[in-house]
Order: C-alpha cells, then sequence, then structure tokens
C-alpha cells in the first residue's frame, strides 16, 4: 500500500485553488475575456500538477506551482485586467498557491536533510521529565 505524505495536504489545497480558479468566471460574472481564459488554464494546469504532486511527488511540480502563483499576482498588469474584480481575485489566489508551494517545498527539504531533528524533537517532547 501506498503511504501518502503528510506534506499532500498542501497539493490538496492547491487543488482546492485550481477548482475555484475553474469556477470563478461564473462565480464572480467576470466579464473580462482575459482574466476568465487565464483563470481555465491556470486553473487546469495548477490542478493537473497538484494532482501529479499528490501522486508522485517532485520538486518541479511544487517549483511549477511557486511560478504559476507569481504569474497570477503579476498577470493582471501583463494581460490589462487591472481595477477589476479578477486583479484582486488573481493576486489572493496567486499569492495563496504560491505560499503552499513554497512551505511544501520547505517541509520536503527539512524532511530530507534533517530527518533525525523531527525524531529528536517528537521524542523530548513525549518522554517523561524525571
Amino acid at each position: 500500500m501506498r503511504k501518502w505524505r503528510q506534506e499532500s495536504v498542501l497539493d490538496l489545497y492547491n487543488l482546492a485553488l485550481a477548482s475555484v480558479l475553474l469556477v470563478a468566471p461564473w462565480l464572480f460574472r467576470l466579464t473580462n475575456s482575459a482574466a476568465r481564459v487565464e483563470f481555465w488554464a491556470e486553473g487546469a494546469v495548477i490542478g493537473a500538477i497538484s494532482i501529479g504532486a499528490m501522486v508522485a511527488y517532485a520538486n518541479w511540480a511544487e517549483w511549477a506551482n511557486v511560478a504559476l502563483g507569481i504569474w497570477l499576482v503579476v498577470s493582471p498588469w501583463l494581460l490589462g485586467f487591472t481595477h477589476t474584480r479578477a486583479m484582486h481575485f488573481s493576486i489572493v489566489i496567486g499569492a495563496a498557491i504560491a505560499y503552499f508551494a513554497i512551505i511544501e517545498l520547505w517541509l520536503q527539504y527539512d524532511h530530507t536533510h534533517f530527518p533525525d531533528s523531527a525524531q529528536q524533537n517528537n521524542a523530548q517532547t513525549h518522554s517523561p521529565q524525571t
């Protein structure tokens, strides 16, 4: 049986945010066509990457989510939908996606480079004081 990584919950959060991106044009009645296409494309790609990362973790998938999250933050200015509801939505969702991916990269780095530190901390907190 496959053992799930604890960090996979962050990919689940990114999958949920990708789902919100996919339905955002209808949910928020976005009228800007550039924003609609952007949200659909980004939602599909981020969702696919997040599912892939849950099934078979790879650092590149998290770095791709970081890049796509940053793209969502800057896309309103580059694609011309500034000063709209879509702009605010894009910035918040993009920052959250990048944040979750960075946290997962950091946790994975910590787990692979310092595997004993987590076990030592856990043992210290659960050992009886004499």
